[in-house]
C-alpha cells in the first residue's frame, strides 16, 4: 500500500505543473487581445484628431482665420491611460499617440497630417475634453493639442 501513494502524488504534482502552465497561457493570451483592442480604439481616436486638425489646418489656410475645436475623448482606453501629441518636422507635421501617462519621444503609432504646419502641445487622458487650436502663422499655420483642463475652462 505504501507504494501506490507516491505514484499518486507525483501524478498531482504534474496536474498542477500543467494546469499552471495552461493558465498562464491563456491569461497571456487574453492580455493580448485586450491589449489588441485598446490598439485599435487608439488608432481610430487619432485618426479622428488627425481628420479634426486637417480640417482646422485647412480652414485656416484657405479664410486666413484662427479656428478651434473641443473633441470629446475616453478618459481611459480600457484600463489604460493614453496620451496623443502633435510634432513636426522641417517637412511635415504628425500626430503621435502612446499608452501611459507620459509622452515619449517616438510613440507607439503616428499619424500623418496632410498639411504642413508647426505643432505642437500634448494631451494626456483624464483631463477633459481635447482642444485643437489653429493659428494663421507667417510661413506656416501652426497647431496645438491641449486638453480641456490646461485652458482653463
Amino acid at each position: 500500500m505504501p507504494a501506490i501513494t507516491p505514484g499518486y502524488l507525483y501524478t498531482f504534482f504534474a496536474l498542477i505543473a500543467v494546469s499552471s502552465i495552461l493558465l498562464a497561457s491563456f491569461m497571456d493570451y487574453a492580455n493580448a487581445i485586450r491589449f489588441s483592442s485598446e490598439v485599435w480604439k487608439l488608432r481610430d481616436l487619432m485618426d479622428h484628431v488627425a481628420a479634426e486638425a486637417t480640417e482646422l489646418l485647412t480652414m485656416a489656410l484657405t479664410t486666413n482665420v484662427s479656428a478651434e475645436t473641443y473633441i470629446q475623448a475616453p478618459a481611459a482606453l480600457g484600463r489604460q491611460q493614453y496620451w496623443l501629441a502633435l510634432r513636426n518636422d522641417s517637412v511635415r507635421a504628425w500626430l503621435e499617440g502612446g499608452f501611459g501617462d507620459t509622452p515619449t519621444e517616438g510613440g507607439v503609432l503616428r499619424v500623418f497630417l496632410s498639411c504642413k504646419a508647426e505643432a505642437s502641445g500634448c494631451y494626456v487622458s483624464g483631463y477633459g475634453a481635447i482642444h485643437l487650436t489653429c493659428f494663421t502663422g507667417a510661413a506656416a499655420p501652426r497647431i496645438v493639442i491641449s486638453s480641456l483642463s490646461q485652458t482653463g475652462w
